[in-house]
């Protein structure tokens, strides 16, 4: 028997409303609306600090399924302003469930809207594009949502890294680096531990981090310290660390400027790896520029194919803005990987020096076809040797 729920909207900046029924916490959320692709993974994406300041419509029609459960969180909190499905479901069925969505939502203060056609909502956002948004279950007149939405806050120039990263440095806990999950990555992905017999450190920039990332590089061989996105080269140099991780994180790269400087002052100074934001933040730092897509990509099966010999990989994405391609030309860097759908920039390198990907190598949610970058971080941090480089601003 279905649960009978008060309606809610949505209504968009230039004027769409989709009426609906609310669940979750009741109240107005205010973001840019996108959809995710997934056909699984929604505790993943709620958790994901990559969607803070979105709101997140799922395509696949079914969401709930599965119910929640405290494994697989990838934050302390669920990041998202709102949450939309064109179906719930009331009874999850999974045997590691201990909740239901819907209970989680509520307790995290985040208002979800249902029955209503996601299908035609996602098809008006690849149209128009990606846009502001009001989700409520308050407000009652479309026209009034539609001012809320129109008064909220654009991603574009926002710095929104700084609102989800840590603010304070910590060690990756040991119980979750020696825990049976680690053990249990370590034998299914890096069988072979470091050459050298020792962990390199490592140390992680928290622009807005799935723990995920965390968990793969210690399982790759790392000791890993996250520390703010705002700490200094200086620091870090300070510190000792072997390696720099650049993490994912919401919203636009360019006013992460304090990123972006201490990535410049590193380069050849220290191996780097980075991932989503981390990319990005790579790819400004080495002088190239970067750009709003249209609607972003978002969900667990996006293929993007390796430039040195071609092979495909079906990965988990979830970014609105991209590295500009031509701009890479001016750069000491090259391209390594390419979206197939729109290709558009998905990874480049400085060879043994800097490596970055757009898309989310440790997956939760998706596949595990990349998991290889962690292993070969750590690769380059035990054959890497400092070089000299000469910049230019993008």
């Amino acid at each position: 028997m279905s649960v009978a729920r008060p309606p809610a909207l949505l209504a968009l900046e230039d004027g769409a409303v989709w009426r609906g029924e609310a669940f979750g916490a009741r109240g107005t959320a205010m973001g840019e609306v996108c959809f995710n692709t997934s056909m699984a993974g929604y505790q993943e994406v709620l958790t994901d600090p990559s969607y803070h300041g979105q709101i997140v419509a799922m395509t696949a029609p079914h969401i709930g399924n599965t119910g929640v459960n405290a494994s697989d969180d990838q934050s302390h909190r669920s990041w998202v302003a709102g949450f939309i499905t064109r179906s719930l479901t009331d009874r999850p069925s999974s045997w590691r469930s201990t909740g239901s969505l819907e209970g989680y939502l509520d307790a995290h203060g985040v208002p979800g809207l249902t029955e209503i056609d996601t299908r035609r909502l996602t098809r008006h956002l690849r149209t128009r594009g990606a846009m502001r948004g009001a989700l409520s279950s308050e407000v009652t007149g479309p026209g009034e949502l539609v001012d809320i939405a129109r008064a909220s806050r654009s991603l574009v120039g926002a710095d929104l890294a700084r609102e989800a990263g840590t603010p304070h440095a910590y060690r990756w806990r040991p119980a979750d680096r020696g825990g049976p999950d680690e053990a249990r990555l370590r034998a299914e992905t890096f069988p072979a531990g470091p050459r050298s017999g020792r962990r390199p450190e490592v140390a992680a920039f928290d622009f807005g981090m799935k723990r995920n990332q965390a968990k793969l590089l210690a399982a790759a061989g790392c000791e890993v310290t996250v520390v703010p996105g705002s700490t200094t080269a200086e620091d870090i140099l300070a510190g000792g660390y072997e390696g720099v991780f650049l993490s994912n994180g919401p919203g636009d790269p360019e006013p992460v400027t304090y990123g972006i400087e201490a990535v410049r002052a590193l380069l050849g100074r220290l191996p780097i790896f980075g991932v989503c934001l981390g990319h990005q933040i790579l790819g400004l730092a080495l002088g190239a520029r970067t750009f709003k897509l249209p609607f972003g990509h978002r969900g667990a099966n996006h293929p993007v194919r390796r430039i040195d010999g071609g092979a495909i990989e079906i990965t988990s994405q979830n970014h609105g803005f991209a590295v500009d391609a031509r701009s890479l030309d001016a750069t000491p860097a090259r391209l390594t990987h390419v979206n197939l759908n729109d290709g558009t920039v998905e990874g480049l390198e400085l060879p043994s020096l800097a490596y970055s990907v757009q898309y989310h190598p440790e997956a939760g949610p998706g596949p595990h076809d990349s998991r290889y970058l962690f292993t070969r971080f750590r690769d380059l941090i035990e054959a890497f040797q400092p070089a000299e480089l000469e910049l230019q601003k993008g």
